[in-house]
């Protein structure tokens, strides 16, 4: 009943505003970082240290006043404490009872316990001794077997049964002195197993060698066979085929194929390598029996490498490139049966210090033969013991390379002479349309080149689309074949269709092509003479197929290979590019010509006083030599090279008319000018439409025409003339009408703008007129815009 008065005596001495404040602040929770440091920077921090007094005495009251409230829960919370622990004290004293219990019962099973684990003991020992005697028993029967299969000359088995002892039975031996033996016989077993199977390798060293000779001569006799059969193969699909193609009727023929094993027909015994390099391999000393294996035949390859002295290489070249083929036979079979005793390193290894050593001395022989019939009895020779080795996965091109020698200078002098009359063939041509009057002539420089656009036989005189240039290169290149095939056929050469190609290839880019470009790019060049040079070199790359055609029939290939879509001559890319260089060549020279017309746009009267009736001069001029221009390219190139000239020579002009505008001589202009440049436009427009029609481009190109190469001059004439040019900045319509105009040239032509002519009370005469006043006004707000734009 005090309580009351007390705390009111506490309200009543703090609690202030501010101790309110800071009572609810802590009640809830806040932080009181600010309050202390807006105290300590106001300088009254004994102002907040007394209202936390406050604070703290009113929590004590209310403390006090808590306890006061529920003192009689204390009382019976403790009083059931008490009773909490007379029930602790009941419990402890059960478990005691039972633990007692517990330990009276386990004392009986420990000892019966300990009497089991005294009988395991006993029982443990006696097996142990009974195994050992197995053991012992075992070993004694696996020495017995091993002296047995060495006696018998089983090597293998009595090396397995010794690494039997040794992994299972050797550490467990409980005698001393049996494991003692043991283990000194066993090295001596193996070092009379290594010598017994190194012996029998020697004398099969000894045999290989004299057996070297006559496997390499049955090998290259099968290879001789090989390469008869192929080319009577080659003969009867060449004259199938012609049949066929000449349309005599369906040739059946059939393909007798001969399987021949080359392991069963080629007698090498290696047994004893396999052998030995097997034990040695279960010995642990492979590697020993690789490196001893590898030296010595190394020993027999430079014996074998060594020439005669006394007999002539002519006599003797036979007999020493059978031993050299014979040692690699005999080393691919190794290779590839005998376990990893040689590696692919090892054996590429030896066989390039062999076949350095043999173009080394074929280089050597070569030079000093001086008569071509025996060059050519070794080359054959050598090729075909190339081709034998080759099959065994040998790498002969090195071989090869010293035997090509006389092949890459020979069609080196061939090519030059076709340089040299090809150069003739384009110095004495006159770059004009052949013109044939006779079906013989037409045959003689047309089907036989298979040039011919139609099977149709056309009217005479025909008037080719190309020069002399093409049938007599036509005629050069074919003789080239010719004399190429004819040297590569001889000698052996199995498959020399791709070296012909190649050459072949050769001559068209490094002469033809080379002497082509040389003719576009000479000063004294003109535009029909670059006209009908581009058309010749378009009818040139048609004709790369059938140079290609000839060569596959006079090596005796398949048509059908030289047909394939990946199969064609690289000179015929080449060659295409060319053309596209002389496409190139020739819009620059009717582009250079143009400019000589476009010229007299200086002569343009740009702020007329009258809007002209007529087109300017110079456009009548321009028309005039772009219809001769499109009439002779459409005789001459393709549809499609025509296109390429028209919207040239069209986007050219489109660019001369605006670079007229940007030019820095022409200060200004008016809107009489620009309909004159209207009437010239219109003009040409009408021309481009013509052409485009007459000349069949438009069934080619339907989604665009020649008229769209004039779009950006046309748009610019369109938006001086138009009434309102401040439209251009709309978005809408600049993308709908003014697509291909640039901002930039835009603003500069326009500044050059002027809406009236020049000419005495000009302004006064125009003032009346509301139309011309409006588009005055609308191209000032187009300039101003474009000049915030820019």
């Amino acid at each position: 009943m005090q309580a009351k008065p007390k705390r009111r005596v506490v309200a009543e001495n703090g609690d202030g505003p501010e101790d309110l404040v800071l009572a609810t602040t802590i009640g809830n929770g806040e932080d009181l970082g600010p309050a202390v440091r807006h105290a300590f920077e106001m300088g009254k921090p004994e102002a907040l240290l007394q209202q936390l007094r406050h604070v703290v005495k009113k929590k004590e009251v209310e403390i006090e006043e808590l306890c006061k409230l529920h003192y009689e829960e204390f009382i019976l919370a403790v009083d059931e404490l008490r009773g909490v622990l007379v029930d602790a004290e009941e419990l402890k004293s059960e478990l005691s009872s039972d633990n007692f219990r517990l330990q009276e019962v386990g004392s009986s099973l420990l000892l019966k316990l300990e009497e089991l684990l005294e009988s395991y003991s006993v029982k443990k020992n006696v097996t142990e001794a009974i195994q050992m005697s197995k053991i012992c028993m075992q070993v004694m029967d696996l020495c017995v077997k091993s002296n047995q299969d060495i006696s018998e000359g089983r090597f293998y088995p009595a090396l397995k049964t010794l690494e039997l002892i040794e992994k299972n039975y050797l550490k467990h031996i409980p005698v001393k002195t049996l494991k003692r033996v043991i283990e000194k016989r066993i090295p001596t077993i193996k070092a009379h197993i290594e010598k017994k199977v190194t012996t029998e390798f020697n004398d099969w060293l000894v045999r290989v060698r004299s057996m070297a000779r006559e496997i390499g001569q049955t090998a290259i006799g099968q290879a001789a066979s090989a390469r008869q059969r192929d080319e009577e193969l080659r003969t009867r699909q060449r004259e199938a085929e012609e049949q066929i193609r000449s349309g005599l009727g369906d040739c059946v023929y059939s393909l007798d194929v001969e399987e021949i094993d080359e392991d069963s027909v080629l007698k090498i015994d290696l047994t004893p390598v396999y052998r030995a390099h097997h034990i040695h391999t279960c010995l642990g000393i492979q590697q020993q029996f690789r490196d001893y294996y590898y030296k010595n035949r190394l020993l027999q390859l430079s014996s074998d490498l060594q020439i005669s002295s006394i007999q002539p290489f002519l006599e003797s070249h036979q007999t020493f490139f059978a031993q050299i083929a014979g040692y690699f036979i005999v080393e691919d079979r190794v290779l590839r049966t005998a376990g990893g005793l040689l590696t692919t390193e090892q054996v590429e290894t030896v066989w390039e210090t062999a076949i350095g050593k043999m173009t080394s001395m074929l280089e050597v022989q070569f030079s000093r033969m001086d008569t071509p019939s025996h060059l050519l009895l070794i080359k054959d020779y050598v090729t075909l013991v190339g081709a034998t080795l080759r099959r065994y996965g040998y790498q002969v091109g090195t071989l090869l390379e010293v035997l090509d020698n006389s092949r890459d200078k020979y069609h080196e002098l061939l090519l030059e002479e076709c340089r040299k009359q090809i150069v003739d063939v384009l110095g004495n041509d006159t770059y004009e349309q052949m013109v044939m009057k006779k079906e013989y002539e037409y045959n003689m420089h047309v089907l036989v080149f298979h040039l011919q656009t139609s099977n149709i036989m056309p009217a005479f005189p025909y008037v080719a689309p190309f020069s002399s240039t093409v049938p007599d290169t036509c005629r050069i290149v074919r003789s080239f074949i010719e004399d190429s095939v004819s040297y590569l056929s001889y000698g052996g050469r199995m498959n020399f269709y791709d070296v012909v190609k190649k050459f072949l290839d050769k001559l068209l880019i490094d002469v033809l092509n080379e002497a082509l470009l040389k003719a576009i790019y000479s000063g004294t060049t003109g535009v029909s003479q670059a006209m009908q040079i581009a058309a010749n070199i378009s009818v040139l790359e048609r004709a790369c197929d059938l140079f290609l055609l000839q060569a596959a029939q006079h090596c005796g290939v398949p048509i059908r290979i030289a047909e394939r879509p990946n199969a064609s001559l690289t000179a015929k890319v080449v060659l295409k590019t060319s053309r596209d260089a002389a496409y190139l060549a020739l819009l620059n020279l009717v582009n250079s010509k143009l400019d000589e017309f476009m010229t007299l746009t200086d002569s343009i009267n740009w702020i007329i006083d009258e809007v002209p009736q007529n087109a300017n001069d110079y456009i009548n001029e321009v028309v005039i030599y772009l219809d001769t221009l499109m009439s002779t390219a459409q005789q001459i190139l393709p549809i499609d090279a025509l296109y390429k000239v028209g919207i040239g020579a069209l986007e050219h002009i489109s660019n001369s008319i605006v670079n007229a505008f940007l030019s820095e001589n022409l200060k200004r202009f008016n809107i009489n000018a620009i309909m004159g440049l209207d009437n010239d436009l219109k003009m040409l427009e009408s021309f481009a439409d013509e052409k485009f029609q007459s000349t069949g481009l438009s069934e080619l190109h339907k989604e665009g025409s020649l008229r769209d190469c004039l779009i950006e001059v046309r748009q610019l004439i369109n938006l001086l003339l138009s009434s309102q040019p401040e439209n251009f900045m709309n978005p809408v319509i600049r993308e709908r009408h003014y697509n291909c105009l640039d901002y930039k040239k835009v603003a500069t032509i326009c500044e050059k703008y002027k809406d009236s002519p020049d000419r005495l009370f000009g302004s006064l005469s125009n003032r009346n007129n509301p139309k011309q006043n409006a588009r005055k006004k609308s191209m000032d707000v187009l300039k101003r815009r474009l000049r915030d734009f820019n």
